[in-house]
């Protein structure tokens, strides 16, 4: 059974959350600054991004452990409104998406997150493990080249459905290093995930600091000490910068900004808590805890309120960065908050130790992140399980990399219930038998809802019972399940009556009964043996039934 985190689970393990949130916060600064780039906006736009949404989500979000920031996700939904309207755009929207998601949380709408099945749940993290693989790639080609992939990034994104911006383009572009340079960027890379690799199987040394950490400054130490030729934090973008400052998106407060804006702002939302549930979701089963689903939308909408308020882009959570912390031992709200924390710091105190850190060690590092994330039992399991949950892995893989994440996960729900509800079609029946009153019983079996109503009317039907007057149909074993089954069990007695026949309605539920119009009458009541099931159908059709 799952344990249920604390609601402030600060620490269980200080040196351990500590250095595990200083490692977090040097594989955030690359990241930030390259999402900002992405969304059209300044290198600290990203930056405050990733200090606030990771503090305020460590604090008061409902998974401690997991590490929140800028996202590439909610950046290429964004950069189409920059590129039109401003920033200050962006700032308003961000306030708006944070107050949905603050209200999807206060409505308990998190806990939907649990209906997305498990092919739909592989199929992200395996998407995301590509997506993470294909932007490190970025890092192996030459500066014209990584700028002009960003310009096209943005391009792409402003230009809507048509040049969509696909993590696949990085591969196709061009632009690669060449000569001594990959080969230094190659070298290092593959040096940084050997000591991730090796570090902890060394006695004790593995234990005093976490192998993500002990890597980069290894590395690090040997680029400054041989004075290699190769490409920094500093060559991306300047880190440094002052505290925030509180300000107010300076748009026009009318209807017309409204209308801009709220598309926009429910993108963002739902962007935002699909990564950020389905990374949870994902922690969840790594710790072997549950975090809280709703507290969480609550969360991540404080977070991006505050981002609009300080001029930063909002985010959601990392699932690379979440892998990193949780990788390195970091459990307690603590590493979360160490990483925003030494952020700020970096920024304030240390832009000019932080810039001299090689990419090629941040991108070993994240390519260890995508070894470790990629579901290579999914691989492995493919041809042993049901043919249409390997489709739904593949798909949403497919559309994530391709397109975006949310998308893949709505695609991926949607075909898993289409073929839920076709199996299920298909498994309702009926055993035929005599009452001791010489009544035909007809004994339904199965689920009865929109998907299978077709079959029921095949199977119970006046012209199979010529011959008779008195039908019982009996619901003991069956479950009625939405309102599409009570208008076609309404429909049926409706051509019994007509067919001068009497049908004897048994064991169905008490809220069924009340939701039934012209059937009402036909249902025999049995107060002990009938079920107490509810079906699923809106207040609203309850309310217009009774009345």
């Amino acid at each position: 059974m799952l344990r249920v985190i604390n609601k402030f689970d600060l620490t269980q393990n200080p040196k351990a959350d500590i250095l595990s949130g200083l490692t977090v916060a040097l594989a955030l600064v690359p990241e930030a600054i390259a999402f900002a780039f992405v969304a059209g906006v300044e290198p600290l736009v990203g930056l405050y991004a990733a200090f606030f949404v990771g503090l305020i989500t460590s604090v008061f979000g409902g998974r401690s452990g997991m590490i929140s920031g800028a996202t590439g996700a909610m950046a290429v939904a964004m950069v189409g409104l920059v590129s039109m309207y401003g920033v200050e755009y962006l700032f308003a929207t961000i306030v708006l998406a944070g107050i949905i998601q603050i209200l999807a949380g206060i409505s308990r709408m998190g806990k939907f997150i649990r209906l997305v099945p498990h092919p739909v749940m592989l199929g992200f993290v395996n998407g995301l493990a590509i997506v993470i693989f294909l932007a490190q790639l970025g890092q192996f080609k030459a500066k014209q080249a990584t700028d002009a992939v960003t310009a096209h990034a943005g391009d792409a994104a402003a230009s809507g459905a048509e040049g969509h911006h696909s993590a696949l383009d990085v591969v196709f572009n061009g632009g690669w290093m060449q000569g001594a340079d990959m080969q230094i960027m190659l070298g290092l890379t593959l040096l940084t995930m050997a000591i991730i690799w090796l570090l902890p199987k060394v006695p004790k040394i593995g234990k005093i600091v976490p192998a993500s950490l002990a890597s980069i400054m290894i590395v690090s130490g040997l680029v400054i000490g041989l004075d290699l030729d190769t490409r920094t934090v500093g060559d991306m973008a300047s880190v440094s910068g002052g505290l925030p400052d509180f300000h107010i998106p300076a748009v026009p407060l009318n209807w017309e900004t409204f209308m801009i804006i709220t598309p926009v702002a429910f993108t963002l939302a739902a962007i935002g808590l699909i990564e950020s549930l389905l990374t949870l979701t994902l922690i969840d089963e790594i710790t072997e805890t549950r975090g809280r689903t709703s507290q969480e939308c609550v969360g991540q909408g404080m977070a991006n309120v505050t981002c609009g308020f300080f001029g930063a882009m909002g985010g959601c959570a990392m699932i690379g960065q979440s892998m990193i912390n949780i990788q390195s031992g970091g459990r307690g709200r603590l590493s979360g908050i160490t990483a925003a924390i030494a952020l700020l710091c970096f920024i304030l105190f240390a832009s000019q130790w932080i810039e001299m850190i090689p990419l090629a060690a941040l991108t070993g590092l994240m390519m260890m992140v995508v070894i470790g994330t990629f579901a290579w039992a999914s691989v492995r399991i493919m041809h042993k399980i049901p043919k249409e949950d390997a489709f739904v892995i593949l798909l949403v893989t497919g559309v994530t990399v391709i397109h975006d994440l949310a998308l893949a996960v709505i695609i991926g729900v949607i075909v898993s219930a289409l073929v839920f509800a076709w199996k299920s079609a298909h498994h309702i029946w009926v055993k035929e038998g005599r009452s001791d009153k010489g009544s035909k019983v007809y004994m339904l079996y199965g689920p009865l809802f929109f998907g299978s109503i077709a079959e029921f009317k095949d199977i119970i039907n006046p012209k199979n019972d010529e011959n008779e007057k008195d039908i019982v149909l009996d619901f003991s074993h069956a479950r009625v399940w939405d309102h599409s089954a009570l208008e076609a069990i309404d429909a049926i007695a409706t051509k019994y009556e007509e067919a001068g026949k009497r049908l004897h309605l048994v064991h169905l539920s008490e809220d069924c009964q009340l939701l039934l119009k012209k059937a009402r009458d036909m249902v025999e009541v049995n107060t002990i043996e009938d079920p107490h099931y509810r079906v699923v159908v809106d207040y609203a059709d309850m309310v217009d039934s009774k009345g």
